[in-house]
């Protein structure tokens, strides 16, 4: 087992889909390829993008609530691991990172921040979407639903995923899109920064993160402010 040695350096962790990444209208595709497959109609991506933010299976589960449709378990099993393994193959086609995601790693890496990303996307398709994104090495660890026992809300996931990275549990904060990742945050007793353009059905507004963005632009600064670098 590898050991990770623990530096005092901040570390500021980010989530994946929704937070880094719109994601959405390649995780839309996937669904509706799925849902063709099983003799369903698919679903708008208005519609869909707000089905968007507990994981791939969650997903699907929702889209055949709105078919009103319920399959037994096994075959749900089979349309998961089908939609797991289309979304691989064309994960990328139409994702975008969102504006001003680059210049902030940029400016957070400048100032001494270590950089995660805990997500409960997994972990095989974090590392791969991350690779085309072009941003993979920015982080010392990318950890996703199954890295770990436990995933997002639980603190853990959170947690190991700063030991992984180097960091002090203590000295971290979250950035994200959901109640999710503000739970998380708050499950760990660290700060968190939200934004309001990724997938939730419950608006960042309302949910009270310690610091709420409209854009990347504004992320170095409440970094800072939140989890200052002691020189």
């Amino acid at each position: 087992m590898t050991k990770h040695v623990q530096t005092m350096v901040p570390t500021v962790v980010f989530d994946l889909d929704g937070t880094l990444a719109e994601t959405a209208p390649d995780l839309i595709a996937t669904l509706n390829v799925i849902l063709d497959r099983e003799g369903l109609p698919g679903i708008g991506y208005d519609e869909a993008r707000d089905l968007i933010g507990a994981g791939a299976r969650a997903l699907i589960e929702r889209g055949l609530r709105l078919s009103e449709r319920e399959f037994p378990a096994a075959r749900l099993d089979r349309m998961f691991h089908a939609y797991l393994e289309h979304y691989a193959e064309n994960i990328c086609e139409k994702t975008t990172l969102f504006p001003g995601v680059l210049d902030s790693l940029d400016g957070l890496a400048a100032r001494g921040y270590k950089l995660a990303v805990c997500t409960n996307k997994m972990e095989a398709h974090s590392l791969l979407l991350l690779d085309k994104l072009g941003i993979a090495e920015r982080f010392s660890a990318i950890c996703g639903r199954d890295t770990f026992p436990w995933f997002k809300p639980d603190p853990r996931h959170l947690t190991m995923t700063v030991e992984r990275a180097g960091g002090a549990p203590a000295l971290c904060l979250l950035v994200g899109d959901s109640k999710t990742d503000v739970d998380t945050a708050r499950n760990a007793g660290v700060p968190s920064v939200g934004v309001p353009f990724g997938y939730t059905d419950v608006p960042m507004t309302e949910l009270r993160p310690d610091r709420l963005i409209g854009h990347f632009d504004a992320l170095v600064e409440a970094v800072e402010e939140l989890l200052p670098v002691r020189a």
